[in-house]
């Protein structure tokens, strides 16, 4: 009897997982990994500023499943097979120690990305997945228990199972050629992406960190405290970064032209009131002291001179002669600083709707041996290696069955 075939499209880590995994626990199978690009893995690449952020010290299912905006309920009963213990375990096992940092994200103890793309392309070598790349689908037909796939260049391939874990698309048309095995879209926006500001002269910052902040966005809800980056294009940092999953689908909705607003000061528990408080008793218990050097807040100073510089504040100016129209505008910037946001792209919300796939397998409910894995699902996590945690979980389910089977 001939050997199955697999074929799984996409090679980041989805689909890596899906292919090492299905390939250790089935040997007979015959898996092809195909990659549109001519580069592997390229998000763990540059996960985590190359250190590869692999998944977050949280062991608790309910509580993990929390940190996804889209998809909480399916991640929730896919967590009961595969979890950021086996995770941890799973690269252990093949000699690639974690480590947890202090806001919970583990990386690899020799913190480079490298250690990860050199265990996964191990794994692949040692069970003979073979690799393609410079491979992309064009359409997926299924027909009498087959699969065919056309990529580009006229090519066609067969396959009696297909793993599609190509990751997220930004535009709906790109999902036509899934359209053809009957599933349904939900329509892609960004998610997990900076704030661009264009022309704002905070932007000279760049590389400026600090450790707590607040930021709201005017006319929502939406509010998040945690570190923030100022970049050379605008703000980065978890805080953002969280705040743009939670409120993908809303400032979809508004073009991703918004304002926001920061409370710098977050960390030393200040709000205006009781920054009022703390100036009035400056100016009565250090009536001589310069603006300048009361950064009593231990603001990055460069930061502090920007906000200082912002409400018109000069280096001689003492409390005794603070007036007022300046002290109300530099208390609105430490903690009520507005700014105009223009989005930008990081990952994608939205995807291949949950209803359509089994969470206990990854199995579509519309054709058999069609499996998913990774971004491709409508499921996306904030920051902090929770999309990579259901990545691992996605691809070890499907790999797991597709072996099963």
């Amino acid at each position: 009897m001939d050997s199955k075939q697999l074929i799984v499209i996409g090679g980041g880590a989805a689909g890596f997982f899906c292919a090492v995994n299905a390939a250790r626990l089935n040997p007979g199978l015959k898996i092809i990994v195909i990659e549109k690009t001519n580069k592997l893995l390229s998000k763990v690449k540059v996960s985590g500023g190359g250190r590869c952020n692999v998944t977050h010290a949280c062991f608790d299912i309910a509580e993990m499943s929390r940190q996804y905006p889209r998809g909480n309920n399916f991640v929730k009963k896919a967590f009961h097979q595969f979890f950021t213990t086996d995770t941890v375990h799973w690269f252990e096992e093949r000699g690639v120690k974690l480590k947890t940092e202090a806001d919970g994200r583990m990386f690899p103890v020799s913190d480079s990305s490298q250690t990860i793309i050199d265990c996964l392309m191990r794994e692949a070598n040692r069970y003979g997945v073979e690799i393609m790349m410079k491979a992309e689908v064009e359409s997926l037909k299924y027909n009498s228990n087959k699969f065919r796939l056309e990529l580009a260049g006229g090519r066609y391939l067969d396959a009696d199972l297909i793993c599609i874990a190509c990751g997220g698309y930004s535009k709906t048309e790109m999902f036509d050629w899934l359209r053809q095995t009957g599933h349904s879209i939900e329509r892609p926006v960004p998610s997990l992406f900076t704030f661009n500001m264009p022309g704002h002269p905070i932007r000279e910052l760049m590389g400026v960190a600090v450790e707590k902040v607040n930021i709201k966005i005017a006319g929502t809800s939406l509010v998040q405290e945690g570190p923030l980056l100022i970049t050379h294009w605008g703000l980065s940092g978890p805080a953002v970064l969280r705040l743009s999953s939670w409120g993908a689908k809303e400032l979809a909705e508004k073009n991703y032209e918004f304002t926001i607003y920061i409370n710098w000061l977050a960390e030393a528990g200040y709000n205006e009131s009781k920054l009022r408080e703390t100036f009035i008793d400056f100016r009565v218990s250090s009536p001589s002291r310069k603006i300048v050097s009361t950064n009593f807040s231990k603001l990055p100073q460069r930061l502090w001179q920007f906000l200082l510089a912002q409400a018109g504040i000069t280096g001689d100016m003492r409390f005794a002669d603070f007036p007022k129209k300046m002290e109300n505008l530099l208390i609105r910037n430490l903690v009520n600083y507005e700014m105009r946001v223009k989005g930008e792209e990081f990952v994608t919300a939205g995807g291949i709707r949950l209803p359509e796939i089994d969470p206990n397998t990854m199995m579509s409910k519309k054709l058999t041996n069609l499996y998913f894995a990774g971004e491709i699902l409508d499921v996306d996590g904030i920051t902090g290696g929770f999309n990579f945690q259901h990545a691992w979980t996605s691809g070890f389910i499907a790999g797991k069955n597709i072996a099963a089977s």
